[in-house]
């Protein structure tokens, strides 16, 4: 590993109570010899004191804007708005690789200051498979709350939880009317975690994939009462719901739930919808008759903060004590330079920064 000073920033996103590294882990950064710097984070799901208590330094919620060059700034997701120059290597998940709303302009903050990206979404091995995922629990959150909105018991506004007290929630109750449940995606790790929330919640979803998606029956689709999207798409595709399909008559289809969220993209496969929807209100009605409810929270894993973090950090961890230049994190870095050239930054641009 070569010589790390990580700078664990506090979330500017008031619903993020999740971390990248878990003080456990923190403790194993340490003992490998890594400088670790932690913002204080009223929000954060484990108390700051949890860091200090095994050997970081802790230091102002926002400071990572004048932290020393050499930091790399670890977060979760967006950034706020200023500076705009950003001068340091940060990791988090950017989505600025799609052509999403905002991508261009965060890219080219990137530029401008000198710093980069190394995305999380494209922290990958030798295969191209994630090192560092959320996927589960996002497509547990996902398929939770459509069954808990399906069944009328979605209450606003959402509230972090544990696993043992949604579980709880989830459980069919005296008068549940039975529903069928598709789950779209259900091989990758989003559609495991649907899979199992909707075992918990009684149900047994039909399971499509690459081979159902790839000549996609409609009529199939729309004849569930309850779908849960769980592809991320790398290449365009068909969508799987189009708004004439809202409209037909045989739809039965009756709650919506968009765990990939990539609303804005030209890759997105549900493109009924233009806005996510938050934890204040969390579902939007498509249409009134027959109804149809959409959930499409982009930050879904932060509702179960503890247990997703514990997974995730376990998964990171081994990745940030074998940093360096080569390897999934050169394939990181790869990614970002290829974005922007897209945008159209010049080696020469590359070369000044």
């Amino acid at each position: 590993m070569t010589e790390l000073h990580l700078w664990l920033r506090h979330e500017a996103r008031t619903t993020e109570r999740r971390t990248p590294v878990v003080p456990d882990d923190a403790r194993r950064l340490v003992e490998a010899g890594v400088e670790l710097t932690v913002e204080d984070s009223p929000q954060r799901v484990f108390p700051t004191r949890d860091y200090e208590a095994v050997g970081a330094r802790i230091t102002p919620a926002g400071s990572w804007v004048s932290a020393p060059s050499e930091a790399v700034v670890l977060g979760l997701k967006e950034l706020p708005d200023q500076p705009d120059r950003l001068r340091h290597r940060h990791i988090f998940f950017g989505h600025a690789y799609k052509q999403q709303p905002g991508a261009a302009d965060l890219l080219r903050r990137f530029v401008a200051g000198g710093g980069e990206l190394l995305d999380l979404e494209y922290l990958v091995d030798d295969d191209g498979r994630r090192l560092a995922a959320f996927g589960f629990w996002a497509g547990y959150l996902g398929a939770a709350l459509a069954v808990l909105q399906h069944r009328g018991r979605l209450t606003a506004p959402l509230r972090p939880t544990g696993k043992d007290e949604l579980d709880e929630t989830l459980r069919p109750a005296p008068g549940d009317e039975e529903f069928t449940a598709l789950v779209v995606g259900a091989l990758g790790r989003s559609g495991r975690g649907a899979r199992a929330a909707f075992a918990t919640a009684g149900a047994e979803p039909t399971c499509w994939d690459l081979a159902e998606t790839g000549d996609l029956d409609r009529v199939a689709l729309l004849a569930h009462d309850v779908m849960v999207n769980c592809v991320l798409a790398t290449t365009p595709v068909p969508p799987f719901v189009r708004e004439e399909d809202l409209d037909d008559p045989v739809r039965r289809l009756r709650t919506l739930s968009d765990v990939t969220c990539d609303v804005g993209s030209p890759l997105n496969v549900l493109p009924v919808y233009d806005r996510t929807t938050e934890w204040t209100d969390p579902v939007r009605r498509l249409r009134k008759e027959p109804p149809l409810d959409l959930i499409a929270i982009d930050n879904l894993p932060s509702l179960l903060p503890r247990e997703s973090s514990v997974d995730f950090s376990a998964d990171l961890t081994p990745q940030l004590l074998d940093f360096g230049v080569g390897g999934p994190w050169g394939r990181c870095l790869d990614r970002f330079r290829r974005a922007s050239r897209e945008l159209g930054v010049t080696e020469e641009e590359f070369g000044r920064a």
